[in-house]
């Protein structure tokens, strides 16, 4: 290799993408890139959506509540108070299929294990998959299993901090509005 020269790459063969998730191409087929760019996926928490979260960091909601996490700001964000098992609940104003999450931690403050739990409206959550995020301060993206629900609870079940503490700047949950 000739210093100041990079290193030609091989080409990625055809009908392959980029995951976010690995670090190599990953080949589909031509199938499965049709259907991905046939689905809809939009953000689906909306000023309808009601949110609770387990605690607010000296219960000062207006510095640290809930509302942080979707306000799309880069200077704010939900800090949960100490304690283990932190968590948010969403309640959607209607039925959605739930496709993909989008989470953003501040480094320090973030979860090892996060429980997403789900159900129709009437019905007890049920267990709906379980994540595993970086300690890091950028955007994480999962793809999940799409799952047709009501609400959606996230669980932080191992948190970073020596206390239990959280800090989420973003809180993105996409989908399909049904």
């Amino acid at each position: 290799m000739l210093l100041g020269v990079p290193p030609v790459l091989p080409r990625c063969p055809q009908y392959c993408r980029v995951s976010p998730f690995l670090p190599l191409a990953v080949p589909i087929s031509p199938q499965a890139v049709w259907a991905q760019a046939a689905m809809p996926v939009e953000p689906l928490i909306c000023a309808d959506t009601a949110a609770r979260v387990s605690s607010v960091l000296n219960r000062d909601v207006k510095q640290f509540g809930k509302k942080h996490m979707f306000d799309a700001s880069e200077e704010t964000c939900w800090n949960s108070d100490q304690g283990m098992c932190q968590w948010v609940a969403l309640d959607f104003p209607r039925t959605v299929k739930v496709s993909q999450l989008h989470i953003q931690f501040q480094g320090g403050f973030s979860s090892r294990l996060c429980t997403l739990e789900g159900c129709r409206a009437g019905e007890e959550l049920v267990k709906i998959s379980e994540l595993y995020p970086e300690d890091i301060n950028a955007m994480q993206r999962f793809q999940l299993e799409e799952t047709v629900l009501d609400k959606l609870k996230i669980t932080f079940e191992n948190s970073t901090d020596f206390f239990g503490r959280i800090v989420v700047y973003h809180l993105g949950v996409l989908g399909e509005r049904l």
